[in-house]
């Protein structure tokens, strides 16, 4: 029975699996963005949060837990760095999958996952419209009537010669 087993094997044994998503977290620390496999990318958030976590409190400790999980020492200078400078606010969810399609070789559906605060396309947040109601069908808010434009003064054609008689 496999009750209370949530996290995903991805078809891998154990030290495969820590590899690979080792390997994604450090790609993804390096490039703040990667393209993968939806799978590996939920399972990466599952992975690589609890790392960013730690990494908002910088001591020896968080390091070395930190580094134990990814063997990479520039990646570890990178999220004790200017990635927990830019977390240090958010309360979670620091990571973001946006599903991209689907892999031509096999169909595979691919994702894009990216850290949050390192997106300034996608933080941008479209204006609101004002909110109308539909209360009353018969009065519409009207439009200030628009100045008549001021006509420039026709020039006048010159007055026509009398017929020849």
């Amino acid at each position: 029975m496999r009750h209370n087993k949530k996290f995903n094997h991805l078809s891998r044994k154990k030290g495969h699996r820590e590899a690979l998503l080792s390997n994604l977290t450090i790609a993804l620390i390096e490039h703040k963005r990667i393209f993968t496999t939806v799978a590996k990318a939920k399972a990466l958030r599952m992975y690589a949060e609890p790392l960013i976590t730690r990494a908002k409190k910088d001591d020896t400790a968080n390091r070395r837990l930190v580094f134990s999980y990814l063997q990479s020492r520039d990646a570890v200078k990178e999220l004790f760095g200017p990635i927990a400078d830019k977390i240090a606010d958010r309360p979670g969810g620091y990571l973001r999958i946006l599903k991209t399609g689907h892999r031509l070789g096999d169909n595979a559906e691919m994702a894009m996952i990216e850290l949050v605060d390192f997106n300034e396309n996608a933080d941008v947040k479209p204006e609101k419209k004002a909110k109308t109601t539909r209360r009353s069908r018969g009065k519409k808010a009207e439009a200030p009537a628009a100045a008549p434009a001021a006509e420039a003064p026709k020039a006048e054609a010159p007055a026509e010669a009398p017929e020849a008689e």
